[in-house]
């Protein structure tokens, strides 16, 4: 059996167990298999593959390399070219120029952990020039030693590995500007509003942590909802182009890849893509899925057009964090027209009057008497906030309000709302504590017909049950399971200064008032959300809470 070439690449990491290779008389070959250019037949060394592609397709690498003097960044351009060329099922053209391999894109491997890469040194070089034992073309020298000893052959296959790496690394870098430090990356689509702070950079490094993304895999209302759609619906996926914008671990493209998708797009301008990227290799899905460093608004895509976008972009109160502007980005950008599918396909806000006397007096009353002393200060973050908590499905005290989003026809502008908003109270309250908010995503199977609604105000559950189509729906409501979002809690001042200014509410009262969202004014990834009320008998009615 062929050793793998990352086994060899593992062993010659460092000078120990050197020692071991060179004892006895029998000395261990490196094998490698190495792929046709043009078909799927593979061989034990480059030479027989170039030898075998110039007898049966009439096309001469050797020759074609030395005809256009190519270094060996230029070699590797042109085995991806003829790779790319062939897997699209198209033919070589008569001769191959320079200007067919302009294009940085054949940097990137098509084939995943190509052995010929690593191999180039090792066919013939140009006539009158040889190789000195770095590799490099010097002049008269008597050609490659072919009985080079274990250890120079596998310091020959390192170096070109971590020399096709740092280019590849550098041509992305270049290409699609993800260095970090790059001010120039800065699309308007992310642009912070003037005198707003750019958190994107903070953002980006949180979610290089492994816990944030062991939280999220193990929120099975979020992941199964994914999973269930994706699996359930395998004849959405089979043989089209998938676009997963922020994939994180990958787990949302594998999923793709496993229910029969041609190919995925893996997107993120975290350090968690090298995870992702590792993951994918070692579920046998590289060749399925590429990864992709960076943001999607900085990022040209190999394809002019995808069939699917995938994205968990959802943060606390849904729209915190900033992130569907992106997705929606990508889908004007990326998505077919008519036929392409988003996944969620639409969101809608839940927000509701809140009754719960128990938290506010343990959150407020502890405050008031800290071993005897008045600390009232510390409350003004408990009640300028949005608390990101577990709600009681108890305390919401009333009907709810909505407002949805249909992501095939949103802009970014209708992610900055006020709109009007009403509630019927459900029982009998010493007074409104405070508000709760929550969201719902639906997965539908197909793009919504005319005889459907624009937007979806039904539960999660009523609308999943309607549909009966293979379409999925999930809910962060206060009275389902529990999620990583848990429920936004925005707590009434005046409910916390001992209720002196609320009074008593009946069941069936109605209140109403008008809800705005906007972007944080000293975060631009923030969240500012604004409640105005009638109907509740206080001094004050208005009061805004942030989200940071």
């Amino acid at each position: 059996m062929s050793k793998p070439v990352e086994d060899i690449l593992s062993e010659s990491e460092g000078s120990e167990g050197w020692d071991d290779v060179n004892e006895g008389d029998d000395e261990e070959q490196v094998e490698v298999e190495i792929v046709s250019l043009l078909d799927d037949k593979t061989f034990r060394d480059a030479a027989s593959m170039v030898s075998y592609c110039k007898d049966k397709f009439n096309f001469d690498f050797v020759a074609t390399r030395d005809r256009l003097g190519l270094d060996f960044y230029g070699s590797i351009k042109l085995v991806n070219f003829v790779r790319s060329t062939a897997k699209e099922g198209k033919p070589l053209p008569e001769q191959i120029s320079h200007q067919d391999l302009a294009d940085d894109r054949f940097m990137m491997p098509v084939l995943a952990d190509d052995a010929f890469i690593m191999c180039l040194d090792d066919l013939p070089l140009a006539e009158g020039d040889s190789a000195d034992d770095t590799g490099k073309a010097v002049e008269g020298d008597a050609g490659r030693d072919e009985s080079a000893a274990l250890k120079a052959q596998l310091e020959d296959v390192t170096r070109q590995f971590a020399n096709y790496r740092l280019a590849v690394e550098q041509t992305l870098d270049k290409r699609w500007h993800a260095e970090d430090d790059d001010a120039s990356s800065t699309s308007s689509a992310d642009e912070p509003k003037k005198g707003k702070e750019d958190s994107s950079q903070s953002y980006w490094e949180g979610y290089a942590n492994h816990d944030i993304h062991e939280t999220m895999l193990k929120d099975t209302v979020r992941t199964d909802a994914y999973r269930d759609f994706i699996y359930n619906n395998k004849h959405l996926f089979k043989g089209k182009v998938v676009l997963d914008i922020g994939c994180g671990t990958g787990i949302l493209s594998m999923f793709c890849a496993r229910a029969g998708a041609a190919h995925v797009y893996a997107i993120d301008k975290s350090a968690i893509l090298d995870k992702a990227r590792e993951n994918i290799f070692h579920n046998g899905l590289a060749d399925t899925i590429t990864c992709l460093r960076g943001r999607v608004e900085d990022i040209q895509l190999p394809v002019s057009q995808v069939d699917i976008i995938v994205s968990e972009w959802m943060g606390y109160c849904l729209l915190y964090e900033a992130m569907l502007p992106s997705v929606l980005f990508a889908r004007d950008r990326y998505l077919k027209p008519d036929t392409g599918l988003l996944i969620p396909s639409h969101a809608t806000i839940f927000m509701a009057p809140a009754n719960d006397p128990e938290y506010v007096t343990e959150s407020v009353s502890f405050w008031r008497d800290v071993y005897g002393f008045d600390m009232k200060p510390m409350l003004e973050g408990l009640l300028k906030d949005v608390r990101v908590q577990y709600v009681p499905g108890e305390a919401v005290a009333g009907s709810a309000s909505t407002y949805a989003l249909d992501l095939y026809k949103c802009t970014v502008d209708d992610l900055s709302f006020r709109v009007k908003w009403n509630s019927t109270l459900s029982r009998d309250v010493e007074c409104v504590d405070g508000f709760v908010i929550w969201f719902d995503n639906y997965f539908a199977t197909t793009r919504k017909t005319e005889a459907e609604p624009e937007l979806i105000t039904a539960s999660a559950q009523e609308w999943q049950a309607q549909r009966g189509d293979g379409s999925v729906a999930f809910t962060t409501a206060p009275t389902a399971k529990d999620t990583h979002w848990k429920q936004g809690f925005l707590m009434i001042e005046e409910a916390a200064d001992g209720k002196d200014k609320m009074q008593p509410r009946k069941k069936g009262d109605e209140i109403e008032g008008h809800l705005t969202f906007s972007i944080a004014e000293e975060n631009a990834r923030g969240l500012d959300v604004k409640i105005e009320w009638e109907g509740l008998p206080n001094a004050k009615h208005a009061q805004t809470w942030s989200l940071h």
